[in-house]
């Protein structure tokens, strides 16, 4: 007698990325968020009171989207067995070119969050955590970078470097956007550029090597 064949349970669908993946697509169909939670939440054949298990509201839920380029980013990096020998400066390349693979997934997504910023350096809300998780890292890098003095220490501005660096990465984000370059290959370009600036900037320099001259000659006066 044949057996008959037992059907392997589909896999559940986690309600947090049900949610996720609805707001994408709903505004990126009618530009702006659902009118209401009970509404987007009844559309989707869910109780209203599983959204709020997740996100507190769709500002928190775009927050969210937002932190999790950064988490998915950085897994990508710590993934890869090369990264950890990387000096610094090859360190934010990478994330940065990581980040930009990461967004590609959501570019129009990415568009419709930045739809209306003016001032991005202001940092909008949907950028608060992504922003939070970014200073984070990149604090990491730039104190491996100071340890092995890839970076220069400097009084009063080595403190404010990480926020130089999060106007970098506004820099890329909105060149990117605005590249219709194939493959955005001028973004690869100014990625490459700003962040050998960057570095050229918080490294040793023609100012240094001055200050260094002048402390000589008067420590041996």
């Amino acid at each position: 007698m044949e057996q008959t064949k037992k059907r392997s349970p589909k896999a559940k669908v986690n309600p947090s990325s049900k949610i996720t993946e609805a707001y994408r697509e709903y505004v990126l169909l009618n530009g702006s968020q659902p009118p209401s939670v009970f509404q987007f939440m009844k559309n989707l054949k869910m109780k209203e009171d599983v959204f709020y298990e997740y996100y507190g509201s769709f500002e928190n839920l775009e927050k969210e989207i937002w932190s999790g380029y950064i988490t998915e980013t950085t897994s990508i990096l710590h993934n890869d067995d090369n990264y950890a020998a990387y000096s610094s400066r090859e360190k934010l390349l990478a994330f940065y070119y990581t980040l930009i693979e990461v967004l590609k997934k959501d570019r129009s997504y990415v568009s419709y969050s930045f739809k209306n910023v003016k001032r991005p350096e202001l940092t909008p809300s949907f950028l608060k955590e992504f922003k939070t998780d970014f200073i984070d890292f990149v604090q990491g890098i730039l104190n491996e970078g100071l340890d092995t003095e890839e970076i220069i220490k400097r009084p009063l501005i080595s403190d404010r470097y990480k926020d130089g660096l999060w106007l970098q990465l506004m820099f890329v984000l909105n060149f990117w956007l605005k590249d219709e370059s194939k493959g955005f290959i001028n973004t690869d370009a100014a990625i490459e550029k700003s962040v050998h600036l960057s570095f050229e900037l918080m490294g040793r320099g023609p100012l240094d090597t001055m200050v260094d001259f002048a402390k000589f000659l008067y420590n041996n006066r």
